[in-house]
Formats: structure tokens, C-alpha cells, sequence
């Protein structure tokens, strides 16, 4: 995340997302788009660049993240930019994954739900 790892922590804990780990720019050294922000945190979790996916609202992220070979998934929000958003409101390549939200991107991966949008 280009966010500290405090603010990441923080938005985890409000909106019960849990992370295994949390690899920010503070951490890594480098921000997104930046190619070795994408991979060096995979290799701080032992992982190569073909093993791990980069999942974002944000085209150009996976953009960058396609192009050191990591899968993708696209998630819309429509609002991350206010109601007067006007970018990033549809994919623009064929992104691993396409998802309408979060929960919808959980279930083209086959994850058990254990909460829904009632739950937040």
C-alpha cells in the first residue's frame, strides 16, 4: 500500500478486513507504480511475482503490477473519489479478475463468505 501501515491497520480494524501482513511504502522503500514496490513485497513474503496477485481499484496499479508478471483483479468502487469520480469506473484491459466488489471478487475466487454487505 502506498498508505502507512498505521492507516492501513486502522481501516482493517473499522471495516473487518483482516490482513496476514501489511507491506507498506515505509517497509518496502519503493511506492506503487513503482516495479520494485510490487517486487520486493513479494518477495518479503517468500513469494515470486507469478504467485501473487495484485488486487486494486485503480487501472493503473494493475497495470504496473501486470507488467512484473502478477495476476490481477480489478474491483470497482465508484465513490473512492467522491461522487464526482470520473475515472477508473470500468476495467480497461482484461484484468485475472473482474469483480463488481469485494464480495463478488471473493466468490469468483471460491472463498467461503462469512459476512455480506448487511454485516458493514
Amino acid at each position: 500500500s502506498n498508505g502507512n501501515i498505521e492507516l492501513i491497520l486502522n481501516m482493517s480494524k473499522h471495516s473487518r478486513l483482516f490482513w496476514d501482513v501489511i507491506l507498506g511504502s515505509e517497509v518496502i522503500g519503493f511506492y506503487k507504480p513503482q516495479p520494485q514496490a510490487y517486487v520486493l513485497a513479494c518477495e518479503r513474503i517468500g513469494l515470486s511475482t507469478d504467485e501473487c496477485m495484485m488486487v486494486a481499484a485503480h487501472n493503473d496499479d494493475l497495470s504496473a503490477a501486470s507488467k512484473v508478471g502478477m495476476k490481477t483483479a480489478f474491483v470497482l468502487r465508484t465513490s473512492e473519489h467522491g461522487q464526482n469520480q470520473k475515472t477508473d469506473l470500468q476495467h480497461k484491459k482484461n484484468w485475472t479478475f473482474i469483480s463488481k466488489n469485494i464480495l463478488d471478487l471473493a466468490d469468483q475466487l471460491g472463498c467461503k463468505r462469512k459476512v455480506t454487505f448487511n454485516d458493514f
